[in-house]
Formats: C-alpha cells, structure tokens, sequence
C-alpha cells in the first residue's frame, strides 16, 4: 500500500504541513520518494504516526520522541532504552491523571454547589409568586 502525504493526513488527522514538520524533525526518517519527489507513505509510516498522533496528545517532546526514532534505527538492542523512555512518560501521565483527577472532583463539586443556590433561587421565586 502507498498512500501519499494528502491521503495519510486525512487518515491521521494531521495537516500535510505537520507530516512535513515531523520529516524535518527526524520523527519519519525513512518516508520515501518517488520519481517526481513526492512523499510515499506506506504501512508501518502510518502506523507509527498513530502512535505520535497518540503521543502528541500526551504532551511527549518531539525531543523524545527523536530519540525514540534513533534508538529504533539503531536496533533492538536498544528496545530496553526504548522502553525506559515510555515508561517515564507514563509515569509522568499518571501524575496529570491524578490532578486532572482532583480538578475533577472541584468542578464537579462546584457544578452541584451551582445546582443547589439555582434550586434555591427558583424555589425563592416560587414561593414570591404564590404570595403576590
């Protein structure tokens, strides 16, 4: 399968110019060409730009994520590295998981506090209105 760039940013939900971005970033190192210049993308491009897509909107660096790029090109001796770095950023995502957690919570806590005093409010309004 060969798709080319237009094609896999409707499939990842990027636009051409970021797909450009992560190239020149060293996040797709091994996109290749044809005769006239052209990005051809074929399936394991797409399926490592899901997992960026997926990263990206985990916050990860770009810096990591480089690194991660030149661990693989070196190999699977370097799976261990590799697996180091997820893990680190996921441990990082499960402390903004427990904040985004007790943010939660004090929304949720204001949100029913909001509910009681509009209850309230009405019932007052109900009540002005039975006496008049």
């Amino acid at each position: 399968m060969e798709l080319y760039i237009k094609e896999v940013a409707e499939k990842v939900g990027l636009p051409a110019h970021t797909l450009r971005y992560y190239e020149q970033e060293g996040l797709l190192p091994l996109i290749k060409r044809d005769v006239n210049g052209n990005r051809i993308y074929d399936e394991s491009d797409l399926l490592w730009l899901e997992v960026i897509v997926c990263l990206r909107k985990t916050d990860i660096p770009l810096s990591e994520l480089r690194v991660v790029v030149e661990l693989t090109k070196e190999g699977n001796n370097t799976a261990a590295k590799r697996k180091q770095i997820f893990e680190k950023h996921k441990e990082k995502l499960m402390e903004k998981q427990r904040d985004l957690d007790s943010a939660f919570q004090k929304i949720e806590t204001k949100i029913e506090f909001y509910d009681e005093l509009e209850k309230k409010y009405h019932n007052e309004i109900e009540n002005m209105s039975l006496k008049v």
